[in-house]
């Protein structure tokens, strides 16, 4: 759902977006904390990024949401704050910060042997 949900959104900020079309390839125990990334991701994305092309990558314990705007410092705002909590009581690690030559990446990795749910 929050793909097809940031997907509307990013097509109405004139974002090209290049998502997965299917999530069966996140880890059941993982699909909640991963989905609350791709929407705080997205909606970055679409609010701050000034971008044109997004790229959504999933995998069984992972998310990363790579965009080409502006970049800029790290500024880490309430959503990217309690995703970053979230993401650390799970057990994972959350990195967000400009990408080169342009753009930002966020990404969520959890521990896939630690068997806590996200």
């Amino acid at each position: 759902g929050e793909l097809a949900r940031g997907k509307e959104l990013l097509r109405a900020v004139g974002v090209v977006a290049e998502l997965p079309t299917a999530t069966d390839v996140v880890d059941p125990s993982h699909d909640q904390l991963l989905g609350w990334a791709v929407r705080e991701g997205l909606t970055n994305v679409a609010r701050h990024a000034h971008a044109t092309r997004c790229t959504v990558t999933l995998m069984p314990a992972l998310v990363e949401i790579a965009d080409d705007g502006v970049g800029g410092v790290v500024s880490c705002g309430n959503g990217l704050n309690g995703l970053r909590e979230r993401v650390a009581a799970a057990g994972g690690t959350l990195e967000a910060g400009p990408i080169k030559p342009r753009g930002w990446r966020l990404r969520v990795s959890l521990d896939t042997s630690s068997g806590i749910r996200g």
